[in-house]
């Protein structure tokens, strides 16, 4: 709207809840949110604002696709006992809380662009082999450490987190030499020149 001055003002859209978007999901595709294997809410519009207890109906769910909207924390995913796939990128999510509840079977974590400094919660997903996390904000090595916790992590990105740009030329070598079983790494793979290199070298970086 234009007010009388001339000036322009925009009001708040009001964001959808997750029935509303399983409703919409489930009238674009034909399936039936509580027995589909991949559900995709991504980039709704008006945006999920929050991960509220219709989440807790997708029991038979091993892809949901959240990304692209204003949710800003984990909630509600006990219900998802089969999840393997959870893609939360493009949020405003601040911490890893709420992800225990599928700790036993997720596999993948796709959580770029969100806000996140500390990994608390991430040692408990002992199945992970896939986390994107780039452009967030971790900065302590400290916090780093807690990915030594997940035994089956192969796929790393953590580009564009501060703690990249203050490691500078050693990210590579740091990375690897405190996951030595890592496969990629930032999107390149791992050679074993690579392992090489970084596992020979002496300089660590300080938390």
């Amino acid at each position: 709207a234009i007010t009388a001055g001339g000036t322009c003002v925009y009001n708040e859209m009001k964001g959808t809840n997750v029935r509303e978007a399983l409703k919409a999901w489930e009238e674009e595709t034909g399936q039936q949110a509580a027995t589909a294997e991949e559900v995709k809410l991504f980039g709704r519009i008006p945006p999920i604002e929050k991960m509220d207890a219709s989440l807790l109906s997708l029991s038979s769910c091993r892809v949901l696709s959240l990304s692209t909207n204003t949710i800003s924390q984990i909630a509600n995913l006990s219900g998802l006992n089969r999840l393997e796939i959870l893609s939360l990128g493009r949020n405003s999510i601040k911490n890893l809380g709420g992800l225990d509840a599928v700790a036993d079977t997720l596999q993948q974590l796709w959580i770029s662009y969100n806000n996140i400094e500390k990994l608390s919660g991430i040692e408990k997903l002992k199945r992970l082999r896939v986390l994107y996390m780039s452009n967030n904000r971790v900065i302590s090595w400290n916090e780093f450490e807690r990915l030594r916790e997940l035994p089956e992590l192969e796929d790393l990105v953590l580009v564009g987190n501060p703690i990249e740009a203050a490691a500078g030329d050693q990210w590579r070598n740091e990375v690897i030499r405190r996951l030595p079983n890592l496969k990629k790494l930032d999107g390149h793979p791992i050679s074993s020149e690579d392992r090489e290199v970084a596992l020979g070298g002496s300089m660590t970086v300080s938390a």
